[in-house]
């Protein structure tokens, strides 16, 4: 069952949402929401796989609602104006629901998610016990152990990461902030909001951008000094 939340200011439209989502055997309605302090308040409590979301709100909109939760749910925008359809988007949502829409064109959105969630079972990173050098990944149909020695970087791309190792390169579904804590962490380090690397692969340093083999690694600039003196100097 996908775990869904409904979030809409307005009771008529909040209504429209419950009676399309209970037609579809797969959902379930976790609870239907008109404040969005309160939706807040369940996100970061409960968890929910789908967030029917709502822009326009007060006290909170709904794009500024998901800008506050370091792991967002699959989220449909349900909106009356195609204005911010791009601002969405760049939130990553999985789709932007212009009102009044039809329950086809809901379930168009809902097909969307599921496919997502399939992706996400089908490809995630398999934690490792604490004694292990290793830890799985599930890519191209495969589960594939990556060595915690064979890493040279690892890059964020959005939902997705891309491993680099020494002889290979793998894309899997999973947040940098995960990896993150799962490495050890006094051999990696994440030096950028989008990358990670491995301490003992660090060639040289050429003002903002380490050299790892072939590949230039930009680092955050105000945590220069903090991350040169760990890969240089300890």
């Amino acid at each position: 069952m996908i775990k869904t939340l409904l979030v809409d200011d307005e009771y008529l439209a909040l209504n429209l949402l419950e009676e399309f989502t209970s037609k579809v055997p797969d959902l379930e309605i976790v609870d239907k929401i008109k404040s969005p302090m309160k939706a807040l308040n369940i996100l970061q409590q409960s968890p929910v796989d789908l967030l029917f979301l709502d822009i326009q709100m007060p006290t909170l909109s709904g794009t500024n609602l998901l800008k506050t939760l370091p792991h967002p749910p699959l989220t449909i925008f349900t909106t009356a104006y195609s204005t911010y359809a791009i601002e969405a988007f760049e939130l990553n949502a999985i789709d932007y629901l212009l009102k009044p829409f039809s329950f086809e064109r809901f379930l168009q959105s809902v097909n969307k998610a599921k496919e997502q969630l399939q992706l996400r079972a089908s490809q995630t990173i398999i934690t490792p016990e604490q004694s292990r050098d290793f830890f799985s990944i599930k890519a191209d149909g495969k589960v594939i152990k990556i060595h915690f020695d064979d890493i040279l970087f690892i890059e964020g791309l959005k939902e997705y990461v891309r491993i680099v190792c020494r002889d290979a390169r793998f894309v899997t579904l999973e947040s940098l902030k995960n990896l993150e804590e799962l490495l050890p962490s006094d051999n990696f380090i994440r030096v950028h909001k989008s990358y990670i690397i491995a301490k003992n692969k660090v060639q040289s340093l050429e003002g903002n951008l380490l050299e790892i083999g072939k590949n230039k690694i930009p680092i955050s600039r105000s945590k220069r000094e903090e991350i040169v003196a760990w890969i240089f100097y300890k």
